[in-house]
């Protein structure tokens, strides 16, 4: 009977662990009135419901990065996403009001989505076009990843435990796939690596498929070769991970 007491109560801690760090999420939308010839936000991303300092942190994140993506005046001390939808379309009105011929309606669009979660890991992917004038709008891709256990978010440096090493075995793999000869310089295909040497591109993520490098349109290629993405399983990511993912 005292066996099966303590089985019980094993049980109990266990599942109450997991529900710690069990997260719920509901959708965030926000967009501005629409109006002929007005500039356009539309914002969707999950929102945490878990009134945790886990919750508290992704929602904080979350939030500055939709802040600073749509802060295009840098004089702007928008604390809100409200805020700084306000400062966005302001600005526009501002630059309309002095070249109307000139200027058309800017737009910016931000969709956020879950891309991997287990009981170590969380990752959010957003991706966000923006259109402020010129040829054509930006669109760009940013990773957002959460230590769940720590409740933090970990600077794409923290997912690993040498930096170094995981860009030694990572220029072997992407020189595989783009068909860079192992003897050649970095830039001798037509990629453009500032510092003619191989790095790591600022956004990298946990999917489902493995650890996801996304390197941005220009970052080391021209515009017109669009983003240059590698995946790296995580059987052979593990090594270098501090939070490696079980298969």
């Amino acid at each position: 009977m005292k066996s099966k007491l303590i089985y019980l109560l094993i049980c109990m801690l266990l599942f109450s662990c997991e529900n710690e760090n069990k997260l719920a999420f509901e959708p965030l939308t926000i967009s501005n009135k629409v109006c002929e010839n007005c500039s356009t936000v539309k914002i969707g991303v999950p929102k945490a419901l878990n009134k945790t300092k886990l919750g508290e942190t992704i929602n904080i994140a979350l939030k500055e990065e939709i802040i600073a993506w749509l802060n295009f005046d840098e004089e702007s001390n928008a604390q809100s996403i409200e805020g700084a939808i306000e400062s966005f379309i302001k600005d526009y009105e501002d630059l309309n009001a002095k070249f109307p011929e000139e200027s058309m309606p800017w737009e910016a669009t931000i969709n956020g989505t879950i891309t991997f979660e287990n009981k170590d890991v969380l990752t959010i992917k957003l991706k966000s076009y923006l259109f402020t004038g010129g040829a054509h709008g930006y669109n760009t891709v940013r990773f957002l990843n959460f230590d769940k256990v720590n409740s933090t978010e970990m600077d794409y440096p923290e997912l690993f435990k040498s930096k170094e090493d995981f860009i030694t075995f990572t220029e072997r793999i992407f020189r595989k796939q783009e068909n860079i000869p192992a003897e050649a310089a970095i830039n001798s295909t037509g990629f453009m690596f500032e510092t003619e040497n191989f790095y790591l591109p600022e956004n990298i993520g946990y999917t489902n498929k493995g650890l996801l490098l996304f390197y941005e349109p220009y970052e080391i290629a021209s515009y017109g070769d669009g983003p240059i993405i590698l995946t790296i399983p995580f059987t052979e990511a593990n090594v270098f991970l501090n939070l490696p993912i079980k298969p």
